[in-house]
């Protein structure tokens, strides 16, 4: 079976490496992926799969589906297609998309004989204000048996952790007045953004190594004699857990709070980008990646142990069903993601050729659970033991 879906996707690899390219050349932000999003839908329903699209009024996002009518377990492989600013696709996620669509269509060879159902989930704005997290809050993965995506970088990992995060904006509010003639006059927003900034950098010896603050000033006035009216900052509060990083934040607040207090000047919080959960890897899961690369020819020592990346909405889809996300080796030079060198890198035959190769571990991996009833009962009640702790 494994050989069928070898040859399926090695049949049509040339489209899939043209489509992929293509979504490269003409990176699009978050939410704005429209180039891409038809482009991955044409393909989709191309293959017979059946396509819903603007899932949850969000217009570049879609479901597609592909039902052996048959009983079985549904499989859902993932799909990034958005760009960062200036950037472009440095995160290579013009591979990512293809590497899913590419495991759906090599294991819709077999789906018949195994029975079950096989669903790509295209979810925008991965970078920014993730599609996943209103997917799951919707409940739209609560019955998948397994969700798996990989992602490129410059060395195999094992599906490791990442963060939870919240991004949060502090808007500070005074009163203007001329900085030399009447400062007197005036309550200075600035003032509270730089308070924020040092209450934060005290509480930093309190906390857990793995918590993460970090944030920037996106406006601080307007004119160096014009004591500011309004100042804002943007923060990420990160953490290894949704718990901590829920008490990471009041602790923050507070200390927004006391800027407010100090200056004078009226608060206003908001959460300018989604919430990410941290990521659940399903060992079990993970496991059966593993053992299609090392069958693959990828020797042992070559595969590091999971790396925490940052955050990913994918946190959140793990704690809704057996979720992984390794790193797969795509670029031969030690490089790293959100740089241009990865990104004129990941545009290269040996990245797209590493896609190809990807996209056949994923529908290995897939076949591997779905055909084995005794290891899917196993990565179940993994899930099962892990959200209930």
């Amino acid at each position: 079976m494994k050989t069928v879906i070898a040859q399926t996707i090695d049949r049509h690899a040339g489209k899939f490496k043209e489509i992929s390219s293509f979504i490269g050349a003409n990176p699009e932000l978050g939410h704005e992926e429209f180039q891409a999003a038809a482009k991955l839908i044409e393909q989709l329903e191309h293959h017979g799969f059946q396509v819903e699209r603007g899932v949850l009024d969000i217009p570049t996002a879609f479901i597609a589906t592909y039902d052996s009518a048959k009983p079985g377990p549904i499989v859902a492989f993932l799909a990034e297609y958005d760009a960062l600013p200036e950037l472009g696709h440095a995160c290579g996620h013009h591979l990512i998309c293809m590497m899913s669509i590419g495991a759906a269509v090599g294991l819709q060879a077999v789906i018949q004989e195994t029975g079950g159902i096989i669903r790509v989930y295209g979810t925008p704005a991965e970078e920014t204000k993730g599609a996943k997290v209103p997917m799951a809050e919707a409940g739209l993965f609560d019955d998948v048996d397994l969700a798996l995506m990989a992602h490129p970088y410059y060395t195999y990992e094992k599906s490791g952790e990442s963060l939870a995060m919240d991004a949060i904006q502090f808007e500070y509010f005074g009163r203007s007045a001329h900085a030399a003639a009447h400062p007197y006059e005036g309550v200075n927003a600035l003032d509270a953004v730089l308070q924020l900034f040092n209450s934060i950098n005290a509480l930093r010896q309190q906390l857990k190594t793995d918590a993460r603050i970090h944030g920037i000033i996106n406006d601080g006035g307007k004119a160096p004699n014009i004591i500011p009216d309004y100042a804002s900052a943007q923060f990420y509060v990160r953490s290894a857990s949704r718990t901590y990083t829920n008490e990471l934040v009041q602790k923050v607040l507070r200390c927004a709070e006391g800027a407010a207090l100090q200056t004078g000047c009226r608060l206003q919080t908001s959460n300018y980008e989604f919430s990410y959960d941290e990521l659940r890897t399903n060992e079990a899961l993970s496991k059966v990646f593993t053992q299609n690369l090392l069958e693959m020819g990828i020797r042992e020592d070559e595969i590091e142990v999971g790396k925490d990346h940052g955050s990913l909405d994918l946190g959140n889809v793990s704690t809704h069903c057996p979720t992984i996300h390794p790193f797969v080796k795509v670029v031969d030079e030690k490089h790293l993601l959100h740089t241009k060198e990865f990104r004129d890198l990941a545009m290269q035959d040996r990245a797209l050729d590493g896609m190809i190769f990807t996209a056949k571990a994923l529908a290995f991996t897939a076949y591997d659970v779905i055909s084995n009833p005794a290891q899917l009962a196993a990565i179940k009640q993994e899930f099962a033991a892990t959200t209930q702790s």
